[in-house]
């Protein structure tokens, strides 16, 4: 595997409006840059292209037509290029707003434009491919929870608007942080790391000053953090967070730094797990590829037409369609979702994925909102207030991603005829290797 990279500040100037609270926030500070991070991967057959936008997200238009730009450029397939972002809301407003277009922040999306080009070009014209070897890890960190809290008649409240039900929150939580590690070859040294995480970016955006000004929020603590201590470029890939919060959101810089460092922290402990055990989690042989899929779901009756709740391209239709992305490096699918994902249709995907291990892509392909489960819209809240269509076309959405996997998995890696992926199940992880040391060897588990 062969990767090349490039990290772009996409900071915008102080004074413009920040997205994802009120339409009318404007910024006078920043805490932070806001960043645009690049891997190019090459498996000597084909190529993907995989960027990380420290935004809230994107309109689909722009989405389809970046993909098809810098595909050309690359010498690769649209569908071969993934755009997703942190949701961050401390950045500029990226997309079109029900109600709002006007606000569509015009200029900052040509100067986007024009900065993603440029690192593309940079790529081909100026290469400095890394051959490396890549590694899977998955760890566990606890800093985030579900913000809905149901009651046994089976309703929903929102706990960023009933704090004092905080302490009640046992719904889902997705606390995987999966990792995907780059390392040169016959070097100890990572060069590249991808870090994937559940949890709307809003620990940063505290009451008063704090909410208006630019921030990374705690993805850029992590990618910070990460490089500083190993030297290594990182990207973050924002999950299925529709529901999943900071345990200290709207908190402040303390709680963004902790939260930022804790999940770097996880990072570092899949380093150390990851190189120690070479056998377990370093992919062999690992290829890449992509490919994308579409489903077309009817809109809830309330939503048609209404311009309170849909974005002007919408308006007029009764259907809409969804589509799915799949990108895969090795043993990892990243799959590229058209909104803000609730954690539940997350771990379906997660949960029957054909490849080892799936991270769900925020935004990746279009921005519709919030998707619930089905049931979340007899429930009520906030996130089934902004889902856009019929409840029963949910299952249907992780159908068609879950299917999308297996399509891609089989065209990397096809089988024997009459063949399927099988496990030999008598395996035991648990069981202890002896493991002979060179004697000569200072750090034994440096390999």
């Amino acid at each position: 595997m062969k990767i090349s990279w490039f990290k772009q500040n996409i900071t915008p100037e102080i004074g413009v409006l920040v997205s994802g609270y009120s339409m009318v926030d404007v910024s006078f500070s920043k805490w932070n840059d806001l960043y645009m991070t690049g891997l190019l991967a090459d498996d000597g057959e084909r190529k993907v292209l995989l960027v990380s936008f420290d935004l809230q997200c994107l309109d689909v238009k722009y989405i389809q037509k970046f993909r098809q730009e810098c595909g050309t450029i690359l010498g690769i397939p649209p569908e071969a290029v993934m755009l997703t972002f942190t949701h961050t809301h401390g950045g500029p407003q990226t997309n079109s707003e029900a109600g709002y277009a006007d606000h569509l922040n015009l200029p900052y999306l040509d100067f986007l434009e024009k900065q993603l080009l440029a690192a593309c070009r940079e790529l081909i014209e100026k290469p400095k491919q890394v051959e490396c070897n890549t590694y899977f890890y998955s760890t566990k960190v606890d800093v985030n929870k579900n913000r809905r809290v149901c009651t046994a008649d089976n309703y929903a409240a929102f706990l960023p608007h009933r704090a004092e039900l905080r302490h009640l929150a046992d719904g889902f939580t997705d606390q995987e942080l999966g990792c995907v590690l780059f390392y040169p070859v016959n070097s100890q040294f990572p060069a590249f790391v991808i870090g994937n995480y559940a949890a709307h970016p809003l620990a940063a955006h505290s009451p008063g000053t704090g909410g208006r000004r630019i921030s990374a929020d705690y993805p850029g603590v992590f990618c910070d953090y990460v490089t500083s201590e190993t030297g290594a470029a990182c990207m973050f890939v924002s999950g299925a967070c529709g529901n999943m919060i900071p345990k200290k959101d709207e908190l402040g810089s303390e709680g963004t730094r902790q939260m930022g460092i804790e999940l770097a922290e996880g990072i570092f402990r899949g380093m150390l797990d990851a190189t120690r055990n070479q056998a377990r989690f370093r992919m062999k042989a690992p290829k890449v590829g992509a490919l994308c899929r579409t489903l077309r779901v009817p809109l809830r009756p309330s939503f048609r037409d209404n311009k309170s709740l849909l974005s002007d391209w919408d308006l007029g239709k009764k259907e809409i369609d969804l589509e799915i992305q799949c990108l895969a490096i090795g043993d990892v699918c990243f799959v590229g979702v058209p909104g803000e994902w609730c954690a539940e249709l997350g771990a379906e995907v997660k949960w029957h994925s054909a490849f080892r291990k799936a991270f769900i892509a925020f935004a990746a392909t279009s921005y519709q909102e919030y998707m619930c489960p089905g049931n979340f819209l007899l429930q009520g809240g906030y996130e089934a207030q902004r889902h856009h269509f019929a409840a029963r076309y949910s299952i249907a959405m992780v159908k068609t991603a879950v299917d999308a996997t297996y399509e891609l998995r089989d065209q990397l890696y096809p089988l024997p005829e009459g063949t399927e992926e099988d496990s030999n199940t008598l395996v035991n992880q648990f069981s202890i290797q002896t493991e002979t040391i060179p004697p000569h060897e200072s750090f034994p588990f440096q390999k």
